[in-house]
C-alpha cells in the first residue's frame, strides 16, 4: 500500500488535470468550432464540407470535447431530418430533371404578359410555393439557374436580371417556414421538441404569410428603380410551358405522389409515429419508379454526384462538433439570457430568440446555430409549452437570419457559386449591405406574425 502522501500528491494533480481540463474546455472547443467553420467556408484545395466536420469532430473527441455517448445523442438527433433532407433534394433533382421547375417558370413568366414588376411579384410567388414543398435549397439551386436562364431568354442584360435573380435567392430562405419539411432547420427542431406536422403547420402557415408579405415590400422598396418595365414576349412563343416537360409520366405522378404523403403525415400523426425521412423515402421510390420508364437523367450520376450524400456526414461531424461548445457551457449562457427576456414577458422571449439565432445564424451558419439554441432551451427551467414556443422562434431566426451575409447557409455559398459561373458576380460588401437591409425588417415581422398567432392558437 502506497505511503498517504503519494496518494495524496497523486489524488491532487489528477484534481488539478481535472481542473485545467474543465478550465480550458471553452477555449478548446471554441477554437476546434472556428477551425470547422474556417474549413467550411473556404474550402482549402476544395475540401468537402463533410471531411471539414467529421475533421472537427474527430478532433472534438481527440481533446475530450464530447464524449462517445454524445456522439450517439447526435445521431440520435440528426439521423432523421438529415435524410429526410436528402430525400427532398433527390425528388427535386429528379423533377428538374423531368422539366417541372422549368415548366412552372415558363407558365408564371407567361402569366406576367410582359410587365417587369408583375414578373418580379410572381418570381417572389414562385420561389415561395417551391420553398414550401421542396425545401430551401432546392428553390435557391435549382429555381435560380431556370429563372436566369429564361430571363436571358428575353435578351435582358445582366444589370437587368439582378433584382429578379437576388429575389429568387432570397425568397427561398424567408418563406421556408410553412412546413416541417420546407427547411431542414424545421425538420430538425420539429424531432427535437416532438412537434407534429400538422401540429408545426398549424402556426407556421400563418407566420409565413407574413414573411412573404415582409418579403415582398422590402424587395419590391429595395429594387423597385431597378426593376425593368416591360419585356418582349415574342421569344415566349415558341417556348410553351408543355414543351418543357421531359418526362410526362414523372410529371403526373407528383400529382398522385404529393396527396399520397399528405396521407402519409396523417398516418404519422394520428396511428403511428413513422418517421418523416421514411414518407419522403416512398414519395421518392414512387417518382423513381415513375421515371424509369423515359430515364432522361442518368441514375447513376444522379446518386453519386447530384444527390448530396456528404450532407450526411457533415451533419453528424457539425453537430458532434456543437455539442462541444454545449459541454463547454456556451448553452448554459444562452438558456439564461433567453430566460432574462422571457421574464419581460412572451413578446419580448420570441423577438429575443428570433433575433440571437438570426445572429448567430449570420456569423457562424445556421446549422449549427439552429442546434446551438435548440440545445439552450432545452436546457431551460420553463415549461414545455414555453419551449416550444421560444423552438419556433428559433426556427424563425435560424430560416432568416442566414440572408444577412454569404457565409449564413451552405444554400447562399452554393447560390453565389452558381451566379458567378453565370457571369453574375456578387460581392460579399453588396450582398451582406443588401442582406442586413432586407432581412431585419422582414425578421421583425416574421416574429411579429408568431407573437400574433401563438397568441391565437
Amino acid at each position: 500500500m502506497p505511503p498517504a502522501s503519494a496518494t495524496n500528491k497523486k489524488g491532487f494533480l489528477t484534481q488539478r488535470m481535472l481542473n485545467v481540463i474543465i478550465k480550458t474546455m471553452p477555449i478548446v472547443a471554441s477554437l476546434i468550432f472556428l477551425l470547422t467553420l474556417f474549413l467550411i467556408i473556404k474550402r482549402p484545395k476544395s475540401l468537402g464540407i463533410g471531411y471539414s466536420a467529421t475533421l472537427g469532430a474527430l478532433l472534438s473527441i481527440l481533446f475530450g470535447v464530447v464524449s462517445f455517448e454524445d456522439v450517439l445523442r447526435v445521431i440520435f438527433i440528426v439521423w432523421d431530418p438529415t435524410l429526410a433532407f436528402v430525400g427532398i433534394v433527390f425528388i427535386s433533382i429528379i423533377l428538374d430533371k423531368a422539366g417541372f421547375f422549368e415548366w412552372s417558370a415558363l407558365h408564371m413568366m407567361k402569366l406576367a404578359r410582359g410587365d417587369g414588376k408583375r414578373l418580379f411579384l410572381y418570381i417572389i410567388l414562385l420561389g415561395a410555393l417551391i420553398s414550401a414543398f421542396f425545401a430551401n435549397d432546392g428553390s435557391a439551386l435549382i429555381l435560380t439557374p431556370i429563372i436566369y436562364q429564361k430571363i436571358k431568354y428575353l435578351g435582358l442584360k445582366d444589370r437587368d436580371m439582378l433584382p429578379y435573380v437576388m429575389s429568387a435567392g432570397f425568397v427561398a430562405d424567408t418563406t421556408s417556414l410553412p412546413l416541417v419539411i420546407s427547411n431542414l432547420v424545421n425538420i430538425l427542431t420539429a424531432n427535437f421538441f416532438q412537434i407534429g406536422f400538422f401540429e408545426y403547420a398549424l402556426r407556421m402557415v400563418f407566420v409565413n404569410l407574413f414573411s412573404l408579405m415582409a418579403t415582398i415590400t422590402v424587395l419590391f422598396l429595395y429594387f423597385r428603380k431597378d426593376l425593368i418595365k416591360s419585356y418582349d414576349t415574342e421569344a415566349l412563343e415558341d417556348k410553351p410551358p408543355k414543351l418543357a416537360i421531359k418526362d410526362p409520366l414523372v410529371f403526373k405522378s407528383l400529382w398522385f405522389v404529393a396527396p399520397l404523403a399528405l396521407l402519409a403525415f396523417v398516418v404519422k400523426e394520428t396511428l403511428y409515429p413513422v418517421p418523416t425521412s421514411f414518407i419522403i423515402a416512398l414519395a421518392g421510390f414512387i417518382i423513381f419508379l415513375a421515371s424509369l420508364k423515359h430515364r432522361v437523367f442518368n441514375l447513376r450520376r444522379l446518386i453519386t454526384k447530384e444527390t448530396p450524400w456528404n450532407i450526411i456526414i457533415f451533419s453528424v461531424g457539425m453537430y458532434v462538433v456543437v455539442y462541444g461548445l454545449r459541454n463547454a457551457g456556451l448553452t448554459h449562457h444562452l438558456a439564461k439570457l433567453m430566460e432574462t427576456a422571457l421574464q419581460a414577458g412572451e413578446f419580448f422571449g420570441i423577438f429575443a430568440t428570433g433575433f440571437l439565432a438570426a445572429f448567430l445564424s449570420s456569423v457562424m451558419n445556421n446549422m449549427p446555430s439552429v442546434m446551438i439554441v435548440n440545445l439552450s432551451i432545452e436546457e431551460m427551467a420553463v415549461s414545455m409549452e414555453l419551449k416550444k414556443m421560444l423552438a419556433y422562434a428559433n426556427i424563425v431566426g435560424c430560416d432568416l437570419g442566414p440572408k444577412i451575409t454569404p457565409i449564413g447557409s451552405l444554400a447562399t455559398l452554393l447560390w453565389l457559386y452558381v451566379l458567378e459561373h453565370k457571369g453574375i458576380r456578387i460581392g460579399w460588401g453588396y450582398y451582406f449591405k443588401t442582406g442586413i437591409i432586407l432581412t431585419l425588417p422582414t425578421l421583425a415581422f416574421a416574429l411579429l406574425g408568431l407573437y400574433l398567432v401563438l397568441k391565437l392558437i
